[in-house]
């Protein structure tokens, strides 16, 4: 497979489905750095469990239609507050943030503050592989348990309903 197919496909990057080790994926939102993708995870932010300790990760990236057209190994670096790195790619990551409550100099201290992570996955070219190798199968799979889901009731009722 060509680096260009993912090099590209890193460019127009919004969303990646990262996994750690035998872990399920996680879709994160990241930002495109160079030829690397930048993600923040941790409290208050996306969940993404193991992330900030790995040394390697999987990184999957979608084409235009929406489908998966190239996965890659990756590997993890951690930029920490204070390097120039940081004080580069955090503000410019803080904008890219959707729904953030204040500005980006807020978002950024929040970060520092939280304990957040930031990262950069840098994919090896030859490590990619391309649509052809893709396994043809769906990879969806169930639904995770998560704390998150709600119970329904039956519906409340205000007058007693007659069976005819």
């Amino acid at each position: 497979m060509s680096s260009g197919v993912l090099e590209e496909a890193i460019k127009k990057a919004s969303i990646a489905w990262v996994s750690v080790g035998d872990g399920p994926a996680y879709a994160l939102w990241c930002m495109p750095v160079e030829n690397a993708l930048a993600v923040v995870s941790g409290p208050g932010e996306q969940h993404a469990p193991g992330l900030a300790q790995a040394e390697r990760a999987i990184v999957r990236l979608r084409g235009d239609h929406g489908g998966l057209i190239v996965q890659a190994e990756a590997a993890v670096e951690r930029v920490l507050p204070g390097s120039p790195e940081w004080d580069e790619i955090a503000p410019q990551l803080a904008t890219k943030r959707l729904n953030a409550s204040g500005t980006a100099e807020d978002l950024v201290a929040r970060w520092v503050e939280n304990g957040c992570a930031l990262v950069k996955l840098v994919p090896a070219g030859e490590s990619a592989v391309g649509t052809a190798e893709l396994p043809a199968e769906s990879a969806a799979a169930p639904p995770r348990e998560t704390p998150a889901r709600v119970e329904t009731r039956r519906p409340f009722r205000l007058h007693r309903v007659r069976k005819r």
